[in-house]
């Protein structure tokens, strides 16, 4: 069972997120947790790609943002992708969007290597490579 260990918020262009809200697609970015000394690893997913009925490749990666301040909104010259942000386009069905935000253990010393693919992304492999 997942259990959360931080309280953040994120927001969506002005839309604050709740579980199971929709949103228009749009470049998302207010992530705040508290301490703000945090800083943070923001993965985006659609575990439901292609469709909902056979979702071939889950989990296709829509962003991925490294060392985030926890208390600030940077902007998009101070935000460090690792995976450029790709907004929802369902090709077919509803879908569900995944963001998942790590706490980042400390300055940034290594390189995040970009997915070699979007598709068949493994967000907890991801976890465990870089030790979050």
């Amino acid at each position: 069972m997942f259990v959360p260990r931080l309280n953040i918020s994120v927001g969506y262009g002005s839309k604050h997120l709740t579980n199971g809200c929709e949103i228009k697609p749009s470049i998302p970015f207010l992530l705040r947790c508290k301490p703000h000394s945090l800083h943070l690893y923001l993965v985006m997913v659609d575990p439901d790609a292609p469709s909902p009925n056979e979702p071939t490749m889950r989990e296709y990666v829509h962003w991925i943002v490294v060392d985030v301040p926890g208390g600030t909104s940077p902007s998009e010259h101070e935000r460090k992708e690792v995976v450029r942000y790709m907004g929802p386009k369902p090709p077919e069905g509803m879908h569900r969007y995944v963001m998942v935000v790590f706490k980042q253990k400390g300055e940034l010393k290594m390189v995040v290597e970009e997915p070699a693919s979007r598709a068949h992304f493994n967000t907890r492999n991801f976890a465990q490579q870089y030790d979050l």
